[in-house]
């Protein structure tokens, strides 16, 4: 009977969050093992300021705790909604390794979840400047010549708020991303009308758009972390590349973390792609796939802390729109299709490894082939592959004020390869090295520099100025 009694008194002392170290000293549930992951990606939470361990306020960093008592801080730190991209990943490996006991804690960690208001807000204001020089084309604009176009000067300004809201003690959230985009080279501060197109997000009459990029519902499914609706979707979770992809899709995307320390992933995703270059909010992209699709993909990857990373996926496009999936020079100077008979599938594979050396220096390379062939006659570079090799120095913490990375890279992005990439400078159809830094200015304020210098891949053959480059810089607050 005094055994039952202790128990039950240190079951509800941990439930309530009061646990204290002689409660730990005599808990007959099972230790968190001293080298486990936990205790150094808690170290680093209480570091940064997200955890303070017991109800105390204290956290015992050289003592071992149960799996209840970690599964408290755990709790503690999903409260938080002001952290860093790296904090919240370590957040939710946690939180995943401690599910059970999460669960066991159930109104408790769910209620600290959503304080006193089931709906969180974050987001972000950015300006961004880009400056591009690239093949010119003649005044019709149906054909290249052999020159090289003066920079093109671009300055934006974009707004987002992105909601999140606890569907009760489900483990689901409902989460949406609000998104103004507006052209700051206006002769009335309404922005751009985008080249004069009659059909962006306004109708082609108001200078900006204001749109709804994102709705979706994430949560368990499966066994899996799992958003249903139109939801971001990005290739490589492992090296953080979005090489081929980085766009929102209408579908679902299903996660499976899995190992002891949750270092490896399995991802499947399937949707519909609708990307239109002639709204707003979109022509900050680079020369992505303009058009619709139906897509799926299916990635896997191995992501530990340090040492050796490597990851494989395939992803697809069908029923592409015809003639439009990738343009340029055809080999004449005429602007046209480059994909052999208007092929409207498209297939990639993907294979990638890279090496951490320690918390400074990270190195990987990541290589993709399309199906897709090009038309008879063109004479350019190949479109049909792409890779990115990139070394890493440090990196910008925008938590943390006066933390600072830098990179270089050489990227090669065949439109055959690639849907739309995630990057800023390189761009979909080109090849070339870029170069940039990032510096935390003050907390959760953060300045981008990238330079890229190149060419354009249905350029790049005698008789053609293929010279590509693009200077981009962009100050973010985020919020």
């Amino acid at each position: 009977m005094k055994t039952k009694t202790l128990v039950s008194m240190i079951t509800g002392a941990l439930v309530i969050g009061a646990a204290s170290t002689t409660f730990a000293a005599a808990n007959p549930f099972s230790d968190v093992p001293a080298d486990s992951w936990a205790y150094d990606a808690v170290s680093k939470l209480a570091a940064d300021g997200i955890v303070d361990g017991y109800g105390d306020g204290t956290y015992k960093g050289q003592e071992t705790m149960t799996r209840y008592e970690m599964a408290q801080i755990v709790a503690k730190a999903m409260t938080k909604t002001d952290i860093d991209k790296a904090d919240k990943a370590l957040v939710d490996k946690l939180a995943a390794e401690f599910s059970e006991e999460l669960d066991n804690l159930g109104v408790r960690v769910s209620d600290l979840e959503k304080k006193s208001d089931n709906v969180k807000w974050g987001g972000e204001l950015k300006y961004s400047y880009a400056g591009i020089k690239s093949p010119a084309k003649d005044t019709a604009g149906t054909s290249y010549v052999d020159k090289t176009s003066d920079r093109q000067n671009n300055n934006t300004y974009e707004f987002r708020l992105e909601p999140k809201a606890f569907i009760g003690n489900s483990g689901w959230t409902a989460n949406a991303r609000i998104r103004y985009y507006s052209n700051a080279d206006s002769a009335n501060n309404d922005g751009s009308t985008n080249n004069g197109a009659s059909n962006n997000a306004n109708g082609g009459t108001d200078k900006s758009d204001t749109v709804v990029d994102r709705i979706y519902v994430e949560g368990p499914l499966f066994g899996a972390d799992t958003k249903l609706g139109k939801l971001d979707t990005y290739s490589d979770d492992t090296f953080g590349s979005g090489m081929i992809i980085d766009d929102n899709i209408s579908g679902a995307q299903f996660k499976w973390n899995m190992g002891k320390d949750k270092t490896s992933y399995v991802k499947a995703v399937v949707g519909r792609y609708d990307f239109d270059s002639a709204s707003n909010a979109a022509s900050a992209a680079h020369n992505a796939y303009d058009g619709t699709g139906n897509y799926g993909s299916f990635e896997a990857g191995y992501k530990p802390a340090k040492g050796l990373s490597a990851m494989a996926g395939y992803y697809t496009l069908r029923n592409i729109k015809n003639g439009d999936f990738a343009t340029g020079n055809r080999g004449d100077g005429t602007i046209d299709t480059l994909n052999k008979g208007n092929s409207d599938n498209d297939g990639i594979w993907a294979a990638g490894l890279g090496y951490k050396f320690d918390k400074n220096v990270n190195i990987y390379g990541i290589y993709a082939k399309s199906n897709l062939d090009a038309v008879t006659g063109y004479k350019g570079d190949a479109q049909d592959k792409a890779y990115d090799i990139t070394l890493s120095y440090k990196g910008a913490d925008a938590s943390k004020a006066g933390s600072w990375g830098l990179y270089t890279a050489y990227r090669y992005l065949g439109q055959f390869a690639t849907i739309n990439p995630t990057y800023d400078a390189s761009t979909r159809g080109t090849k070339g090295w870029e170069v940039g830094a990032q510096y935390t200015v003050a907390q959760n304020i953060l300045a981008t520099l990238r330079y890229y210098d190149g060419k354009d891949l249905s350029n790049d053959f005698s008789g053609y100025k293929g010279d590509y480059n693009k200077l981009y810089g962009a100050v973010e607050f985020f919020f």
